[in-house]
C-alpha cells in the first residue's frame, strides 16, 4: 500500500449529474486504499425558484434517498471504514435557513463550504470564471468570511478557486485578509485534489504561499467525482509535495465525533502529520 491519506471529506455521487460510480464502489475503493474515515458531499440541492432546474446538483426530493443509502453503507461496512454523509454548500443568505433546516433533519455529519457562485447558481458568477474586477474578488472574500461565522461549515474547499488575474497587490491584499479570518475562526483551508488531477486554477500556488506564511491549518480533499479519483497516489504526491513547499500545516484528519477515534490509531493530539 502506497502512503495515502487517512480521511477525506469531499466526494460526490452520481445525483450531482456530473459524477459518476455507486456508493459502494467509493467506499470499497477507499478501504482498498487504506483510508479510514470517508466523508460524502454532495451539492447541497437549492430551493428551486421561478422554475429554474439545475443540472449541477441533486433535486431537494433526491436528499432523503441520498442520506438513506450512505447511512445504510454505513452501517455495513462499520467494521472496514467510518463514513459520514453531508453536503458542499455555497453561502447564500436567502437560501440558508431553509438548507440549515434540511441538514438538521436529516442528521447530517457536517457541511462544507465550497462557494462556487458569489450569489445563487441562478444569479451567478461561478467564481472560477477569469476576471480582473477588484470588487469580485472582494465580494467572494466577504461572502466566505459571513458564511464562516455562522458556524454551520467543517472547513473551506478549494479556497482558491476565485480566478482573479488582476493586479497581484489586490489579489495578495485579500487572499491574505481570507487566510488570516480562516485561522482566527479555526477553519481549515483544502487542498483540492480534483483540481490538482486537472490541472485547473487550483490549487494556485500564490495562494498556498500566502496561507504558508499564515501558518492556516489545510486538509487534503478528494473532491471525487469518479472512481479514478479515490485511488489517485500521483495526485496525492503532488498535493504533498505543494505541502511540503510552502510548510503548510497539513491535518490528517478533522475530528468529528469521538466515536470516529475507535478507528484512528493514536487521538486526536495525533491528528497533524
Amino acid at each position: 500500500m502506497q502512503e495515502f491519506l487517512i480521511a477525506n471529506y469531499h466526494a460526490h455521487t452520481w445525483r450531482c449529474q456530473h459524477a459518476y460510480g455507486t456508493e459502494r464502489e467509493y467506499i470499497e475503493a477507499a478501504i482498498a486504499m487504506g483510508i479510514q474515515e470517508f466523508g460524502f458531499s454532495d451539492h447541497i440541492p437549492f430551493p428551486e425558484t421561478d422554475g429554474y432546474v439545475s443540472s449541477i446538483r441533486m433535486k431537494m426530493e433526491q436528499a432523503p434517498e441520498y442520506v438513506g443509502t450512505i447511512r445504510a453503507l454505513g452501517r455495513e461496512y462499520k467494521d472496514d471504514i467510518r463514513i459520514y454523509v453531508g453536503f458542499e454548500a455555497e453561502y447564500v443568505p436567502e437560501f440558508y435557513e431553509e438548507q440549515m433546516r434540511m441538514f438538521h433533519a436529516f442528521g447530517c455529519d457536517y457541511l462544507i463550504l465550497g462557494q462556487h457562485f458569489l450569489k445563487s447558481e441562478e444569479l451567478g458568477p461561478y467564481t472560477g470564471t477569469e476576471t480582473e474586477d477588484e470588487g469580485r474578488i472582494r465580494e467572494y472574500v466577504d461572502i466566505i468570511i459571513e458564511g464562516m461565522k455562522t458556524g454551520s461549515y467543517l472547513y473551506l474547499a478549494h479556497p482558491d478557486l476565485m480566478n482573479y488575474q488582476g493586479m497581484d497587490s489586490v489579489y495578495d491584499w485579500e487572499m491574505t485578509r481570507l487566510c488570516r479570518e480562516m485561522k482566527e475562526l479555526g477553519i481549515p483551508l483544502e487542498i483540492n485534489m480534483l483540481g490538482m488531477t486537472y490541472d485547473r486554477v487550483y490549487p494556485a500556488e500564490r495562494f498556498w504561499k500566502i496561507a504558508g506564511e499564515l501558518q492556516n491549518e489545510v486538509v487534503l480533499g478528494l473532491d471525487a467525482h469518479c472512481l479514478e479519483d479515490v485511488v489517485n497516489t500521483g495526485t496525492y504526491h503532488k498535493c504533498m509535495e505543494l505541502a511540503a513547499k510552502y510548510n503548510l500545516n497539513l491535518m490528517k484528519r478533522i475530528p468529528l465525533d469521538n466515536s470516529a477515534d475507535e478507528i484512528i490509531e493514536g487521538n486526536v493530539k495525533n491528528d497533524r502529520g
